[in-house]
């Protein structure tokens, strides 16, 4: 992309190409891109957007080259939170008819994580429904780090508990935890329109607790909850001066029951501009294509793959993701790699069952497929 042919125009009414080069160089050499650049992205046409992803690319492979780091969630206990988080399902008052359980116990947890293990997970990210731990949780959540540590001791364990105090934070470090997830989600201005029982300012508190403490800091947000595209710009630069290691970018799945449900505003299109300008803004961090993206990107994940350069293996939370099998396919067809694993050139399975003769339509009495 070192051309400088013009291209069309976005709603900002700068030259985008300009701007795609300017926030590559900003990316490159550490420097804050301004919010107009980072909004240009998200509001750049479709027309360009393939222009758009091959920029971020040269970003994401700079400092990721083309490998895909796979994660797996655990989740320990389910359901019935005192929060109330507008798009969770697992929220105080949701109607969305989720698996409900207390704690796993240790031996159980390590089993599911090693699951995950097994096809290929570097991290084990540890998720448990509630305000924040107690201290019997923390004693709970240790326990399963050192079964898991016991049987996988080069894997990464993150712990996603709710708020945290440092002492904490401090335990979980010293049980083998590598990293801490909590999402700002959204925008601080606007936090208040998507939950009412903590503050965001509760949120990056702990986020900096935990990065205190030695735990590599996970932070990432949340998309299609009616925000604006200078609500997503705005939390972008605000995790930029958190300085997470990894950024989740979720997709809302509007679980019926919350009072997200229709909330479905989201194109597989602006999904892969929203993963472009995080790319951008936090060009040196783990961005991670998380929850939703089955459901809002669909066919067009292969694409996100350019832009991310870490996924979530199998399911999540409270609902089922893509096949592992097909996650793993996906991403050795695209031509990336596997972090740990060697390269590996997909070929077409064969097998005379891979070729189905056609048994419908013309020249026979069953309909066309159309």
């Amino acid at each position: 992309m070192s051309e400088t042919v013009p291209m069309s125009e976005g709603e900002t009414g700068v030259d985008l190409l300009e701007t795609l080069n300017t926030l590559t160089a900003k990316a490159l050499s550490g420097q804050r891109p301004t919010r107009d650049e980072a909004l240009a992205v998200l509001r750049s046409e479709d027309d360009d957007l393939m222009d758009v992803i091959a920029v971020a690319f040269r970003v994401r492979r700079f400092y990721f080259a083309k490998r895909v780091k796979l994660n797996f969630l655990v989740n320990l206990k389910s359901g019935l939170c005192p929060e109330d988080c507008f798009y969770c399902s697992q929220r105080r008052g949701s109607g969305a008819g989720i698996l409900k359980y207390s704690w796993l116990g240790p031996e159980e947890a390590a089993a599911v994580a090693a699951t995950g293990i097994s096809g290929g997970a570097r991290r084990v990210c540890l998720v448990a429904s509630g305000r924040g731990p107690s201290e019997r949780d923390i004693d709970r959540v240790t326990a399963v780090i050192g079964a898991i540590k016991a049987k996988h001791p080069e894997v990464e364990v993150c712990a996603c508990l709710g708020l945290l105090s440092d002492d904490q934070a401090a335990r979980l470090r010293a049980a083998g935890a590598y990293a801490y997830n909590h999402n700002l989600n959204t925008a601080g201005q606007r936090y208040s329109e998507i939950c009412t029982t903590h503050t965001y300012e509760d949120r990056i508190d702990t986020v900096r607790r935990a990065k205190h403490a030695g735990l590599s800091p996970c932070s990432g947000i949340i998309a299609g909850m009616g925000e604006r595209d200078e609500d997503l710009v705005e939390v972008a630069l605000a995790l930029r001066e958190l300085t997470p290691d990894s950024v989740p970018v979720n997709f809302l799945i509007p679980f019926q029951g919350t009072p997200l449900s229709t909330q479905w505003n989201l194109t597989p299109r602006h999904c892969l501009r929203i993963l472009a300008m995080v790319r951008f803004v936090c060009p040196d961090a783990e961005v991670r294509l998380a929850a939703g993206r089955e459901i809002h990107l669909g066919s067009m994940q292969p694409l996100a793959l350019y832009l991310a350069n870490s996924i979530f293996l199998g399911d999540y939370l409270t609902s089922e993701g893509q096949e592992g099998h097909q996650d793993l396919k996906m991403i050795a067809e695209a031509g990336f790699t596997v972090e740990g694993q060697q390269s590996t050139t997909p070929m077409a399975a064969g097998g005379a069952e891979r070729v189905v003769l056609r048994q419908r339509g013309a020249g026979t009495g069953l309909p066309p497929n159309a």
